[in-house]
């Protein structure tokens, strides 16, 4: 039975920013310095993820302004409790992403909406099919590149929209949780938010034509992830020749 994504590693060069990717955070990954410092850099990418994905929504602040503790905006505190509840997320991710993606907006959006309306999608009936047919692809088995599917969860989840408040940085953690429980960076130590927050204009609209469903489109974001992914491994690279 062929899977159902396969076909979109047959679009022009999205195969190769895939595997240029993947080679970028395996490079990164065997870095020396995260044998005895691994944890630092965890908690510097964990910091510098949350301050883009933020920016992403809208609430741009330098990251060391945010890390002196002085940054009170509700977007940005979001993006941190989020970052900081990740690594304990990624085991249920695969078995109940449901759950997974309520207690993302719960933790993104505490500060932002109603406290009736945290975990709540709010979808019609195209989006609720939609939205199960994105937990189903959480949750099957494939043999695909972790980031083409990481890349399809972000992109659906961007279109969709279940959630009208802090959108984006549930987007975001949901294809950093996928990144992680397919084992390409199970460890959360690559910043991919800040490779899509570095070519934000390329973002907006490779997100955008991505919704159009169109093969240009898919494309055009399927690219995007690639080039942000590997961006964000060079950016976990140098924290770690800093650290």
């Amino acid at each position: 039975m062929v899977d159902p994504l396969a076909p979109l590693l047959e679009l022009a060069e999205v195969a190769d920013a895939l595997e240029q990717s993947r080679a970028a955070v395996d490079r990164t990954l065997w870095h020396r310095t995260l044998r005895n410092s691994g944890a630092a850099v965890a908690t510097e990418v964990s910091l510098r993820s949350a301050v883009a994905s933020a920016a992403l929504d809208g609430a741009q602040f330098d990251v060391d302004e945010v890390r002196s503790g002085t940054v009170t905006d509700p977007t940005v505190q979001g993006a941190l409790r989020v970052a900081g509840e990740l690594p304990s997320m990624v085991d249920t991710w695969q078995k109940a992403p449901r759950q997974v993606l309520a207690r993302l907006h719960l933790l993104a959006a505490r500060d932002l909406a109603a406290p009736e309306d945290l975990g709540r999608p709010v979808v019609d009936s195209d989006g609720s099919v939609r939205l199960a047919t994105l937990c189903v692809l959480v949750t099957s088995q494939t043999t695909l590149p972790a980031a083409l599917v990481a890349a399809v969860v972000h992109g659906e989840m961007l279109a969709l929209r279940p959630f009208p408040t802090a959108a984006g940085v549930v987007a975001r953690a949901a294809a950093r949780l996928t990144l992680a429980a397919r084992g390409l960076d199970p460890r959360l130590l690559v910043a991919i938010d800040v490779g899509h927050a570095e070519r934000s204009p390329e973002y907006v609209g490779a997100s955008g034509a991505f919704t159009t469903g169109s093969p240009d489109g898919l494309r055009s974001w399927l690219k995007h992830y690639g080039q942000a992914l590997a961006h964000g491994a060079d950016v976990t690279t140098k924290i770690c020749n800093e650290i």
